[in-house]
């Protein structure tokens, strides 16, 4: 299996990742392992922009009407 190594972290970052993989009951190399997992499982904007071009929705997307289903999904909570 390959080995990814990260130079010059910063501390604070390095810090900041330990304390979530501890929260998770995981080994620092175990959070950071299905982190990039599901990095790499999303997408990139340009390949999701032009799967959704063309599509109707996808032209009627409005600052309104994204600030309306925030407030909807919220209101379903």
């Amino acid at each position: 299996m390959p080995n990814v190594l990260i130079r010059d972290l910063d501390p604070g970052v390095h810090s900041v990742l330990a304390a979530r993989a501890r929260e998770r009951g995981q080994s620092l190399q175990q959070y950071l392992s299905a982190e990039l997992a599901r990095l790499a499982a999303r997408p990139p904007l340009s390949e999701f922009l032009s799967a959704r071009a063309g599509q109707p929705e996808a032209t009627a997307l409005t600052p309104e009407t994204i600030v309306a289903a925030v407030h909807e999904g919220r209101a379903g909570r």
